[in-house]
């Protein structure tokens, strides 16, 4: 028989705020954190806006020596991680050999790509940094996390594009429900505000241009929508089995049920039509949640703001709920953070896990235009107070793969 999972930790390093509870009150009461881009000169790329972390430290989470060398997304992961152990206060030494870590990154080190393939081309082959490729390279997030905290378990990276942290969190799920470790830190960490990654995505057509007013750029399901608005950050969870939880005494946020995951098989950027791959995935996590979709009451959305994923993600919840449709409360945290790429889904998912505590629908701000083909429920500007049983996480990223997790209320 399959073990319960418990989420016992958060850690959230967001543009909302540093730490799960201030990234959850400024969620709730609509924040939005879409700036013009102070992290190098955006004259003349189309987009030059995104949601920035202005005041992160690392020198707080890192010596001194580490924290001048490590690439901003390792040094995202490892406060995030650390926040969650505390949160959860979990004694990783004592259990170390069973601890995993798990966290994913879209692009990982795209900060120091740029800046060795700069020195290479301006300087020589000699001039390159030693630690240029295990500080590029994208499963350094994990790696170091678990160097920095002591974990010892099972230790993956997951790079599934924009869904690579909830592709993390489900298969940490899995390893802790199949005995495989006892308890998992989870999520995702991203750092790609930096002429590169905005030049790549401007070049793909996918960022909004509102650069006249940043904080209507992000408007998932609004019929203005134009692209979504770069983030960057990191989210970390603490899975635990759920017996071994209770037996520590640690307090216990929800109860994670459900994993699925599908592929689209249709497009290397563009999501299936209808939502069809996200309408198996879907199914597919509440089946492993042995849930009816008439007991989800909210759904925390993709929801990039782009024209494609908000109609697709809106026949799927269609198609999956049918007339229930209607009465879920759906939002997307992204209006207020951005897209923060393989981090997403791990901010998210702690927004999910404190909704389902705490009986709270997250708003979707900027949504002033209704759209026809998103016509549903999306809390619309201001949360929702609303008895949430259980809900799901959705995301999708670019090759057409689709992660969804199920979580419930703890009882």
């Amino acid at each position: 028989m399959n073990k319960r999972v418990a989420i016992t930790g958060l850690g959230a390093v967001s543009p909302l705020g540093l730490g799960a509870d201030k990234h959850w009150e400024n969620l709730v009461a609509g924040k939005n954190a879409v700036q013009h881009i102070t992290h190098f000169d955006p004259t003349g790329f189309d987009a030059q806006i995104a949601a920035q972390i202005n005041d992160f430290d690392p020198n707080q989470w890192l010596d001194k020596k580490e924290a001048r060398r490590l690439p901003r997304f390792i040094q995202f992961s490892v406060a995030a991680a650390k926040l969650a152990i505390s949160d959860a206060n979990l004694d990783v030494a004592s259990i170390a050999n069973d601890v995993a870590v798990i966290i994913g990154s879209g692009i990982g080190g795209l900060g120091m790509l740029e800046d060795q393939a700069r020195n290479l081309f301006e300087k020589g082959p000699n001039k390159l940094s030693p630690f240029t490729v295990p500080f590029m390279i994208t499963d350094m997030a994990a790696g170091y996390t678990s160097i920095a905290v002591g974990a010892k378990g099972p230790n993956l990276c997951i790079v599934t594009a924009c869904a690579s942290a909830t592709h993390s969190i489900g298969e940490a799920f899995k390893s802790i429900q199949r005995g495989a470790c006892q308890a998992a830190l989870a999520g995702g960490s991203e750092a790609c505000i930096t002429p590169l990654g905005i030049a790549s995505f401007c070049a793909a057509g996918a960022l909004s241009t509102r650069n006249d007013d940043p904080t209507k750029a992000s408007r998932p399901f609004d019929k203005e929508r134009n692209g979504f608005v770069m983030g960057e950050g990191a989210g970390i969870l603490v899975l635990e089995d759920l017996e071994y939880a209770k037996a520590r005494g640690a307090k216990i946020y929800a109860e994670l049920v459900g994993y699925g995951a599908s592929g689209d098989a249709n497009h290397m950027t563009a999501p299936a039509p209808g939502g069809e791959g996200a309408v198996r995935g879907i199914l597919a996590a509440l089946k492993d949640a042995n849930l009816r979709p008439d007991e989800i009451d909210y759904v925390n959305a993709h929801g990039t703001s782009t024209e494609l994923n908000d109609k697709y993600e809106t026949m799927a919840l269609k198609t999956v709920f049918g007339d229930r449709a209607r009465e879920l409360a759906i939002s997307s945290n992204k209006s207020m953070f951005g897209h923060l790429l393989g981090a997403s889904g791990a901010l998210e998912m702690i927004g999910t896990t404190l909704a389902v505590k705490h009986n709270i629908a997250p708003p979707t701000i900027n949504y002033a235009t209704p759209d026809p083909e998103c016509d549903l429920n999306y809390v619309p500007n201001q949360a929702k107070p609303l008895v949430i049983r259980a809900a799901i996480k959705n995301s999708f990223g670019f090759g057409g793969h689709n992660a969804i997790l199920v979580v419930k209320k703890y009882a």
